[in-house]
C-alpha cells in the first residue's frame, strides 16, 4: 500500500521522514515504535495534496478503504457496523508543524444506525450522541463551509433549556435533541441531508483537509514561518478514542517544559469529559489542571513519565496532545515545542546539564536566535493595582492601545501606536493581527491553545482567561472588571505575573546571563575542536 502508511505498533515507519507523511504523523510513527500508547491510525502523504494525481494512481476512496480495513483488523471494529462501530478523526500534518492553522474532523463515522451500535457497545448514550452532534457541527464548518453561528445559537439554546452553562453539563436527552436540530439546521443551510454513509463523510473530510492547506490562515503562517508553499499536507487518519467518556475520561495538552520560562516542569491545560477540541480551540475556560492529578493520581505519574520517555526520544523539549478515556491514556501527537526565545536558552542549558543532549546539540537547537535580543521585560515599580490577573501564555511586558481585532490592529499599528490585541477568544485566524501586534489579552482560552502557541512562537505577551473581560464590539469598548476602556486607549500587560493594568507603563529590561555565559563556554570549545592541529605526523 504505497499510498497510505500504518501507525501502529511494530510498523516500520515511512523512509521519506516527515517531508512525505508530515511531521504529526512521521513523530506518532517513532513514538508508536517505542511503545508508547497511539491509537491506530494510517496516514496518505503529502502527495494527495497535489491538485493533480498520476495517472494509474489508486483513487481516493480506494485508498482510504485501504486504510480503514487496516484500523479494523488492528482494533476489532467495523466502519459503519451496526454492532462495534469504528470512528476516527481525520486530521492535518504538514511537513513543518503549523498549530491550528489546517482543519480537523472528529468522530467521523457516525450516523443514525451507528449513534445506536455505539450506545449499545459503550453503554454510554451521552458519549454517543455528544459526539454525533460534535461530527454534525464541526462537518459543517470545514466541510460544506458553512458560518458556525446557527450553530453557536442552537448550542446556546440548549443550555437555556437545559439551565446549565457548559455543554458537558447536557445530559444524553438534550444532546439528542440538539444533534436532530443540527442536522435539521445543515438541511436547511445546505438543501440536502447530511451525508450518512460513513465513507462519503471520510472521502469528504478528508478532501476538505488537504484544502485547509490554501487556507488564508494557513497561507499567513507559511509566509510569516518562510514555509514552501508546495510543500503540501499529509492527512492523518486515526482510530478515535473518547475524552469526553465521562468522569474518569477528558483531553489535554502538555508541554514537558515550560514554554514560557523554560522551567522543567509538567506545563498543561486538561478538560474532563472533554475532547480535544475543546481545549486547542481557545474557546473554553480550562482549569481541571489540578483536579486531574487528585482524581487520577496514576495518569498524571503516567504523563510525568511520559515527559521523560519524549526527551530522550526527540532529544528536545516536546509539546504533546492526549486523552484519557475511562482512565487509560493515549498520546495523539507530539512536536518539537515552540517557545519564547529566553525558554529556548533555559532548555537548552538544563538539558545539557541534564546529559540529554550534548553542547553541539544545544548549539543547533538556538541556531537563528540573536543572543544579544534575549531579554525578558518586565515594568519597574511601583506599579498602580492591576485591573485583573489572567494566565500566562507568554512572557515579557507590553503597552499598547486596545485593538478589538486584526483590522483596529492594522490600522493603529499603521500610525505608529503599539497596540494590544483583546479578543474573547485566541483564534488562529488572528494570526496576522497576533504578528503586529505588541501583546494579546484574551477573556478565555487556555495557555496551550492553537493561538496561544503561535503567540510564544511570535514572541508576543499573550495573557489568556482574564477574569472580568468582557468585550463589546458595537461600541467598541471592553470592559475589566469596573473600568471601561475604549478602542484606542492605552493597556498594558504584565506576561511575568498575569497582570492587566490601565495606561502605558515603563518596562524593565532583564538578561540571561547564567544561560548566556554556559553558551559562550559552549562556544569557545567548539572553536577549540575545530581548530585543534592533527596529532598525526604530517608528510607522510
Amino acid at each position: 500500500m504505497a499510498d497510505l502508511y500504518a501507525i501502529l505498533p511494530g510498523a516500520s515507519a515511512c523512509k521519506g521522514g516527515a517531508q512525505e507523511v508530515g511531521n504529526k504523523a512521521w513523530n506518532l510513527m517513532r513514538i508508536a515504535q517505542v511503545g508508547l500508547p497511539v491509537p491506530p491510525a494510517f496516514v496518505l502523504p503529502t502527495t494527495w495534496c497535489k491538485p493533480v494525481q498520476p495517472a494509474g494512481k489508486p483513487t481516493l476512496r480506494q485508498t482510504l478503504s485501504d486504510g480503514i480495513a487496516l484500523l479494523e483488523n488492528a482494533t476489532g471494529l467495523g466502519f459503519g457496523a451496526a454492532r462495534r462501530p469504528l470512528l476516527v478523526s481525520v486530521r492535518s500534518g504538514a511537513a513543518v508543524s503549523m498549530p491550528g492553522m489546517m482543519a480537523t474532523v472528529l468522530n467521523v463515522g457516525l450516523n443514525a444506525e451507528t449513534v445506536e451500535a455505539l450506545i449499545r457497545f459503550t453503554g454510554n448514550p451521552r458519549l454517543a450522541w455528544d459526539s454525533y452532534r460534535r461530527l454534525v457541527q464541526g462537518y459543517a464548518e470545514v466541510v460544506a463551509n458553512l458560518p458556525t453561528t446557527s450553530f453557536d445559537a442552537l448550542v446556546a439554546a440548549a443550555l437555556t433549556r437545559g439551565e446549565v452553562e457548559d455543554e458537558r453539563d447536557l445530559d444524553h436527552r438534550d444532546l439528542r435533541t440538539l444533534t436532530l436540530a443540527m442536522l435539521d439546521c445543515y438541511r436547511t443551510l445546505t438543501g440536502s441531508a447530511f451525508p450518512a454513509d460513513p465513507q462519503e463523510q471520510l472521502a469528504a473530510a478528508t478532501t476538505a483537509v488537504f484544502r485547509s492547506w490554501d487556507a488564508p490562515k494557513a497561507a499567513s503562517y507559511r509566509r510569516l514561518n518562510v514555509i514552501s508553499e508546495e510543500a503540501g499536507t499529509a492527512v492523518t487518519v486515526q482510530t478515535m478514542v473518547f475524552g469526553n467518556a465521562g468522569g474518569q475520561s477528558g483531553s489535554g495538552v502538555a508541554f514537558t517544559r515550560n514554554p514560557a520560562i523554560g522551567t522543567k516542569e509538567l506545563y498543561l491545560d486538561f478538560q474532563f469529559n472533554a475532547q480535544g477540541e475543546d481545549v486547542v480551540a481557545g474557546r473554553q475556560q480550562l482549569g481541571d489542571k489540578d483536579l486531574l492529578r487528585l482524581v487520577l493520581p496514576g495518569v498524571w505519574t503516567r504523563l510525568n513519565d511520559i515527559c521523560h520517555d519524549l526527551e530522550t526520544l526527540f532529544r528536545d523539549a516536546q509539546d504533546f496532545e492526549f486523552t484519557v478515556q475511562s482512565g487509560v491514556l493515549f498520546l495523539l501527537q507530539a512536536r518539537r515545542a515552540k517557545r519564547t526565545d529566553w525558554a529556548a536558552l533555559a532548555i537548552a542549558v538544563d538539558m545539557v546539564e541534564e546529559g540529554l543532549i550534548t553542547p553541539v546539540e544545544a548549539l543547533t537547537q538556538l541556531d537563528g536566535i540573536d543572543l544579544d535580543a534575549v531579554v525578558r521585560t518586565s515594568f519597574a515599580p511601583p506599579v498602580p493595582e492591576p485591573l485583573a490577573v489572567a494566565q500566562v501564555a507568554s512572557i515579557g511586558a507590553a503597552s499598547g492601545a486596545v485593538a478589538l481585532d486584526t483590522e483596529a490592529v492594522r490600522r493603529i499599528s499603521k500610525a505608529g501606536t503599539p497596540t494590544i490585541l483583546v479578543r474573547q477568544e485566541t483564534v488562529t485566524t488572528d494570526i496576522e493581527g497576533m504578528a503586529l501586534a505588541a501583546g494579546i489579552l484574551t477573556a478565555s482560552g487556555g495557555r496551550t491553545s492553537h493561538a496561544a502557541v503561535v503567540a510564544r512562537q511570535l514572541g508576543k505577551v499573550c495573557l489568556v482567561a482574564c477574569p472580568g473581560l468582557e468585550i463589546n464590539l458595537d461600541r467598541r469598548q471592553c470592559r475589566i472588571g469596573g473600568t471601561v476602556l475604549n478602542e484606542g486607549d492605552f493597556l498594558s500587560l504584565d506576561g511575568n505575573a498575569g497582570a492587566v493594568y490601565p495606561g502605558c507603563l515603563p518596562p524593565s529590561i532583564e538578561r540571561p546571563e547564567r544561560a548566556l555565559a554556559a553558551i559562550a563556554i559552549w562556544r569557545r570549545g567548539s572553536r577549540t575542536r575545530r581548530h585543534r592541529p592533527s596529532s598525526q605526523p604530517q608528510g607522510f
